[in-house]
C-alpha cells in the first residue's frame, strides 16, 4: 500500500536540495525567458510585415509558451531523478522500505510543483512583454494543460527508465527527446502539411491534438473537445504505460544486480 509520508519524503528532499541550491531554480526560467523573448519580437516583426487580420502572438508565441511548458514537466521529472544518478543514492533509496510507486509519485509531484514555478514565470513575462493572454482560450485551457501536463509526466518516467537500466552515460538521451517530438506534433504548423507517414506518427501523440485545438481557437472555429478528449486518453495511457516500463526496467536492474553497480557510467 501506497504511504503518503514516504511519498512525501522524495517531495520533501527535492525542496531541501532547491534551497541548499538556489542555483537549481535558475534553469526553470532562464531558458524560457530567452524563449520567450526571441519568440515574441519575431511574432512582432511578423505582424509588422504581414497584412493585417491575423495575430502572430497567440499562434506562435502561445505554442512555444505550451511546447516549453511540456518539456518544463518533462524535465522536472527527469531531474528529480538525476538528483539520485548524480549524488549516486540509488542504493541508498531503494534500501528502504520505499515502493516504485512511491518513488515515481515523489517524482511527479516535485516536476509538477517546478513546472507551475516555470509556467507562472513564462506567463508573467509573456503577458507584460508581449500581450499574450490565455483568457482567449476559455475552459479550453484546462484540457490544454492536462493534456501536456500528463504528456510531459510519461516522457520523464521514460527517460528515467531508460537511464535506469543503460546507465548514467544515457542522459544524453533524454534531453533531446522534445526537440526530436516537436516536428511530429505540430507545434508551429497544422499537421496536413507533414507527409503521411509523420501525419501517422502525429495522431498517436497526445500533444499533436492541442496544438491542432489551439490554432483552431486562434483561427475562430472553437476547441475541438471530441479531439482533445482523445489526445487526454492517449496521455492517460502513455502515463500508465511508461509507470509499467520504469517498474520492468527497476525489477530488471535488481534481479541481474545492475543496481549495485549503478556508480558506473554504463551499465548492461
Amino acid at each position: 500500500m501506497m504511504r503518503a509520508s514516504r511519498v512525501a519524503a522524495v517531495v520533501v528532499r527535492q525542496f531541501y536540495l532547491l534551497r541548499g541550491s538556489p542555483v537549481r531554480l535558475l534553469p526553470m526560467v532562464a531558458w524560457v525567458a530567452i524563449d520567450i523573448v526571441l519568440w515574441g519580437f519575431i511574432t512582432r516583426y511578423l505582424n509588422t510585415v504581414t497584412g493585417p487580420g491575423f495575430n502572430f502572438v497567440p499562434a506562435l508565441l502561445g505554442a512555444v509558451l505550451l511546447w516549453d511548458f511540456l518539456s518544463r514537466v518533462m524535465q522536472g521529472v527527469t531531474t528529480a531523478f538525476f538528483e539520485d544518478v548524480w549524488s549516486r543514492n540509488f542504493l541508498n533509496l531503494f534500501a528502504t522500505p520505499l515502493t516504485i510507486s512511491e518513488y515515481l509519485s515523489g517524482l511527479v509531484i516535485t516536476g509538477v510543483t517546478t513546472s507551475l514555478f516555470g509556467l507562472a514565470a513564462m506567463l508573467i513575462l509573456a503577458t507584460t512583454a508581449f500581450g499574450l493572454s490565455f483568457l482567449a482560450y476559455g475552459v479550453a485551457l484546462v484540457p490544454f494543460v492536462l493534456v501536456l501536463f500528463l504528456s510531459g509526466i510519461a516522457l520523464g518516467i521514460l527517460g528515467a527508465a531508460i537511464v535506469l537500466r543503460f546507465g548514467p552515460a544515457s542522459e544524453w538521451l533524454i534531453w533531446p527527446i522534445p526537440a526530436v517530438l516537436s516536428p511530429f506534433v505540430g507545434v508551429f504548423y497544422p499537421l496536413s502539411i507533414l507527409p503521411g507517414w509523420m501525419q501517422a506518427i502525429a495522431h498517436l501523440l497526445a500533444p499533436s491534438y492541442v496544438f491542432e485545438g489551439m490554432r483552431s481557437i486562434v483561427a475562430g472555429k472553437g476547441a475541438p473537445m471530441t479531439e482533445l478528449a482523445f489526445g487526454a486518453g492517449l496521455a492517460v495511457a502513455y502515463v500508465v504505460l511508461a509507470c509499467l516500463v520504469f517498474a520492468r526496467v527497476y525489477r530488471y536492474a535488481i534481479r541481474t544486480g545492475l543496481i549495485a553497480r549503478y556508480s558506473a557510467e554504463s551499465v548492461s
